[in-house]
């Protein structure tokens, strides 16, 4: 197991890479050098040819309960203030410009930036007794960087509710509006997500990368844009040696061998 700090761990078997936030203490809380390390670690991992899933757990009682509270206390200035938050977007567009899919295994509670952090994610696989939500208004912090990934994520009523609530939500509604993909009993969490990411190891990675950018790419464009965008994306993965090969099993009945 490799350390970032102390704050994040990260271990790597069968191709499936788990970086795990190690602050169980303060409930995982995103502080400055948390979010550095996330986002290096999601750089290294994302470049790593031994690497085919990213998965982001949580040590402790709780998944992440946002940023720092206290750190942010302490930051009175605006420069400082300003860098903690362009931080925040990198690890968050990181996750997006990642080329392997991240999974979000969520327990305990996802909170603030940590409910974003969720949202972000490409996958995310929550036990029953997970809660969610964007609590910032209760304190006079409205959560608006968090609305960035939670709007995107889930429809514009369901996030505003959550926003301006502040509100609590369990798993099972979570994934009623799309923020999560499956609930699963706290026993077979880890089993649950291992399963996933096993599942999707199994594709050709080069298609996932190409895949899942274009996923983001189309979805900021408007419709015919977004057809125009998506045919040019379709020519350049057909024309790939993993396409020729896939087809050609699946014509021929058998399984593909990724060339990558």
């Amino acid at each position: 197991m490799t350390e970032y700090p102390d704050e994040l761990l990260s271990r790597t078997e069968d191709g499936i890479a788990t970086l795990t936030l190690n602050r169980p203490t303060a409930r995982n809380a995103l502080s400055f050098s948390l979010m550095e390390a996330l986002t290096q670690a999601l750089q290294r991992f994302g470049q790593a040819k031994a690497v085919r899933v990213i998965v982001i757990a949580g040590n402790g009682p709780a998944f992440c309960a946002g940023h720092d509270l206290r750190e942010l206390r302490a930051m009175p200035e605006r420069d400082r203030l300003d860098k903690l938050f362009a931080c925040c977007t990198d690890l968050m567009l990181a996750i997006t410009r990642c080329p392997k899919p991240v999974i979000a295994q969520v327990h305990g509670v996802a909170t603030a930036a940590g409910c974003q952090l969720v949202a972000g994610c490409d996958l995310a696989v929550a036990e029953s007794g997970a809660r969610f939500a964007t609590p910032g208004v209760n304190i006079g912090l409205f959560c608006s960087t968090p609305a960035v990934a939670l709007a995107r994520a889930v429809g514009r009523k369901p996030a505003m509710e959550m926003l301006l609530t502040g509100d609590l939500i369990d798993a099972e509604e979570a994934r009623r509006i799309g923020l999560v993909n499956r609930v699963v009993p706290a026993s077979d969490l880890a089993a649950a997500v291992t399963r996933l990411a096993q599942q999707i190891a199994s594709k050709s990675s080069p298609v996932l990368a190409l895949g899942k950018e274009a996923f983001y790419r189309q979805i900021e464009l408007g419709l015919e844009d977004a057809y125009r965008y998506a045919s040019g994306v379709m020519v350049r993965n057909l024309l790939k040696a993993d396409a020729a090969e896939g087809i050609d099993a699946f014509l021929e009945k058998r399984k593909p061998e990724w060339q990558s």
